[in-house]
């Protein structure tokens, strides 16, 4: 029997987006990918405790999942360390010379705490974007070929921001995995980019992906714009860093790399199973235990809309 699979595309508001980007995402959602068996609206949860420290080991009925204040049943749950498909995409304006090493350096501390079967690459950019591995190898897992990669291109001109997210977006609709996520590491805002803001930020919220950030900013670069970065990283679910010297890099891409291995996956199937293209809000929260405050963050709100996509492998988890 032939089996059909719809996915529910969720596009989050943490804060003013605009119209454009409305519109085009309720028309065109054409990049969504679940392993599932049921029409579910997949979310990605990160819970932290009043230290601001990973909390694990929850389970899920430690969670509560609510769509336009509605309380809903969590019909899919997993919380394992996955491998997942992620780029890095990394400035290499002129701006960057003298931070070339070090910014190197720490994403290959965050290659170097990854998942052993995480497929990797790396997009540098400057006025231009492009893939940093060969023709021919799309991801890696090696430390030396991503070490190539992210060596590949010299600092020099100026930063297409927009571009290389766009590219990174690009490459992700390549891999096997259904975990994808983007570091994105910038010293500015963008000044040559053919993309332009309200298109990356569709792309973004039209797609499964998360997208890190890291904004590494000069005092007198009237370039930068970390409100660019934070809300690119928003609309996600990601999360968005500014490190204020270069020493801060590193840990930053620690953080980034624990948080990708401690987070839970939640699928619910909606109360309300139209698919009109309306914006549904999501709150999601969890039970306190021993007095303790937990803050979870994920993607809070979806458009309904109805998708077809290929069956992805299936990891331990499943259908409760």
């Amino acid at each position: 029997m032939t089996r059909w699979k719809t996915a529910v595309v969720f596009l989050p508001l943490c804060f003013s987006i605009p119209r454009t980007v409305l519109a085009q995402t309720a028309a065109s959602a054409t990049d969504a990918a679940i392993s599932v068996d049921v029409n579910l609206v997949m979310l990605q949860a990160t819970v932290t405790d009043a230290m601001g420290r990973f909390v694990s080991g929850l389970g899920g009925d430690d969670f509560q999942v609510s769509e336009d204040g509605r309380r809903q049943s969590i019909r899919f749950f997993r919380h394992e360390d996955v491998p997942a498909a992620i780029g890095l995409i990394v400035d290499n304006s002129g701006s960057m010379s003298r931070k070339k090493n070090a910014v190197t350096a720490a994403a290959l501390t965050f290659v170097h705490s990854s998942n052993p079967g995480d497929q990797m690459f790396v997009v540098n950019f400057n006025e231009h974007a492009s893939l940093g591995l060969p023709s021919g190898t799309p991801f890696s897992g090696n430390a030396a070929e991503l070490e190539e990669a992210l060596n590949r291109t010299a600092p020099d001109g100026r930063t297409a921001l927009y571009d290389a997210i766009e590219t990174g977006i690009t490459q992700l609709r390549n891999a096997t995995l259904e975990r994808k996520v983007l570091i994105v590491i910038s010293d500015g805002g963008d000044n040559a980019s053919h993309t332009t803001f309200d298109q990356v930020l569709t792309r973004a919220a039209r797609t499964g992906i998360t997208i890190y950030t890291i904004g590494l900013f000069d005092e007198d670069d009237t370039d930068r714009n970390p409100g660019v970065l934070r809300k690119i990283a928003q609309i996600t679910g990601g999360d968005s860093f500014v490190a204020h010297e270069i020493g801060q890099v590193w840990p930053i891409c620690r953080r980034i790399a624990e948080e990708i291995r401690n987070r839970y996956t939640i699928g619910y199937a909606p109360s309300n199973p139209r698919l009109d293209g309306s914006y549904r809000k999501v709150r999601v929260s969890v039970s306190v235990r021993d007095h303790e405050r937990y803050s979870v963050r994920t993607k809070p709100g979806y458009f309904a809309v109805p998708v077809s996509f290929p069956v992805l492998p299936r990891g331990r988890g499943g259908p409760r």
